[in-house]
């Protein structure tokens, strides 16, 4: 079976990878000049090399870590040289609490010093209040808001989610976005005692190892291992050909067409690993109820400051791994990463640099990604001096615009999802993955596309009937 991938992403190359092992022929179109998408390195300071898109893999889910060692990455897998994290709220450095499920908290102490004492009497009335109905799904901002009050969502978990989704927790579906803390919810009237029950069962099986990989050289070069394993493999990896339009295969046994470039590519199946409007534009013609709701999923943009400083320059180097920052204080950054102290490979680089980056844009807020790449820079630099005292000037920055980076998980997505996936089942040979479906994380779209070419092999002998 010769099976199209439509899409260089790292879901598009996760299911090309599948493919192959399962003894599929793979060609894979890319529409822009390289493989990776979101995934991408860079260097700052002329020599450093850093991670301009995601950095980390979450390592307690498999998936990514998986595919780095099939991609012969294996050793350079390494874990955070510093994991203690930070909370930039009301002015002061607070840090990162324990004993948490994205924000929510098992006890109300877990968040003192974060929280004001009225808060944290708050939460303590969560044990006391009647159920809280949440039926099909519900936003977390306003569950949990409800159950422990508003400042636990303001406070915690909205940077969190924030770091993840760039979204609004008052908007973000708790079902799609943290599905064990829905179900957990489900069955109890407490939400702190079924925080404390999650937090049971992960200790029972409580994986060793960090929670968290980052790649020497950057998780940006996993999209291109993957693609030389499968290069090696056989499969035709096509970079710079955006695909137009599909032709689904007509009754009697045609077979699936793209045209691309002005050529035709056929193929017995086809792996649509795309942006949601991408993949209405080309399922339009054939699933129109599925491309309508794909047309419908929106997208928040950010960008990501990298900036790099002379050691000798800073009067005190900044401690820890970085810090998120709540929106409701009205900063312009949402996140800072000290890449120099998280990873011990970028200090190892050139000792001398110190690289941090922040990242900048939420859903909703993005007309600040309208100035100028200096102005970003210099946005960030206010904010960074406001919460750690920096006060030099970086030797070198580089702004990474991600437009349209990260699709929006409102309530009702895993409806919708199941709406698009039957919509495109009428479709034999055509299989959908991506951020949009299952998860934003590498891992999620790892398995997205996995499950996609798992899904198009169960199709083989369908098509060998067709030959």
């Amino acid at each position: 079976m010769h099976v199209l991938v439509i899409g260089g992403g790292i879901s598009g190359l996760a299911a090309a990878h599948r493919l192959l092992e399962g003894g599929a022929s793979v060609t894979l179109l890319e529409a822009s000049a390289r493989v990776g998408g979101k995934l991408a390195t860079g260097r700052i300071a002329g020599r450093t090399a850093v991670d301009f898109g995601a950095e980390a893999l979450l390592a307690r889910r498999p998936e990514a870590v998986e595919l780095a060692r099939a991609a012969g990455l294996g050793d350079a897998l390494r874990p955070p040289a510093a994991a203690n994290a930070a909370i930039w709220s009301r002015g002061e450095l607070c840090p990162m609490p324990k004993g948490h499920v994205m924000g929510v908290p098992a006890e109300p102490g877990a968040l003192r010093g974060l929280l004001s004492a009225a808060a944290l009497s708050r939460i303590a009335e969560d044990a006391s209040l009647p159920p809280t109905e949440i039926g099909e799904d519900v936003a977390i901002g306003g569950y949990v808001a409800e159950r422990l009050g508003r400042e636990v969502v303001d406070r915690l978990v909205e940077p969190l989610l924030g770091g993840v989704y760039a979204g609004d927790a008052y908007r973000i579906s708790m079902r799609a976005a943290v599905p064990q803390l829905y179900e957990a919810a489900r069955g109890e009237r407490s939400l702190l005692r079924a925080v404390r029950e999650l937090q049971r069962r992960s200790a029972q099986r409580a994986a060793d190892g960090p929670v968290f990989m980052g790649i020497e050289g950057g998780v940006g070069r996993l999209p291109e291992a993957v693609a030389e394993t499968c290069r090696r493999a056989g499969a035709t990896i096509r970079t710079g050909v955006p695909v137009e339009r599909l032709r689904a295969p007509a009754a009697g046994g045609a077979r699936w067409q793209a045209v691309a470039g002005g050529a035709v590519e056929a193929a017995d199946a086809v792996v649509l690993a795309v942006p949601a409007p991408q993949a209405a534009r080309l399922l339009a013609p054939h699933a129109p109820y599925a491309a309508d709701e794909l047309g419908r999923v929106e997208y928040a943009s950010m960008a990501l400051v990298t900036m790099a400083f002379r050691r000798a320059d800073l009067e005190r180097v900044p401690e820890g791994s970085g810090f998120l920052v709540p929106p409701v204080d009205g900063r312009t950054i949402k996140a800072a990463t000290f890449s120099a102290n998280k990873w011990s490979w970028v200090a190892e680089q050139d000792p001398e640099l110190f690289v941090l980056r922040t990242s900048v844009g939420r859903y909703g807020e993005e007309r600040v990604l309208e100035r100028e790449d200096d102005e970003l820079a210099e946005l960030s630099l206010r904010d960074l001096r406001a919460a750690t005292g920096l006060a030099a000037r970086p030797v070198d920055s580089v702004v990474s615009r991600w437009h349209g980076g990260l699709p929006q998980y409102p309530v009702g997505h895993v409806q919708r999802v199941a709406r698009i996936r039957a919509g495109v089942a009428d479709l034999p040979g055509l299989a959908v993955c991506g951020a949009v479906y299952d998860g934003v994380g590498v891992p999620a779209c790892v398995a997205s596309g996995r499950r996609a070419a798992e899904e198009t092999l169960e199709q083989a002998p369908r098509a060998s009937a067709r030959e």
